[in-house]
């Protein structure tokens, strides 16, 4: 069975969106907020070390979900 077609648009390549060097600078910022806010929990809090995780791991959701907003509202706009 043969099917005779063209390629359809969603092959074409897509621009990518350019990353400024302060987006990748805000990026790792966060990270190492989290990564000290996890050591904030667990050496000086005291609060153990899956508590620590977790809760450093709910910011980082947290940040990625306010990120992924204003993304989509920005995009939106174009």
């Amino acid at each position: 069975m043969s099917v005779d077609h063209e390629m359809a648009a969603e092959d074409d390549p897509v621009p990518g969106i350019a990353v400024t060097a302060v987006i990748v600078v805000g990026y790792g910022l966060a990270a190492v907020v989290l990564v000290a806010w996890f050591l904030y929990g667990w050496l000086v809090q005291r609060q153990g070390f899956v508590a620590s995780v977790g809760e450093s791991a709910g910011a980082g959701f947290a940040l990625l979900l306010a990120v992924s907003v204003v993304g989509t509202v920005r995009r939106s706009r174009r």
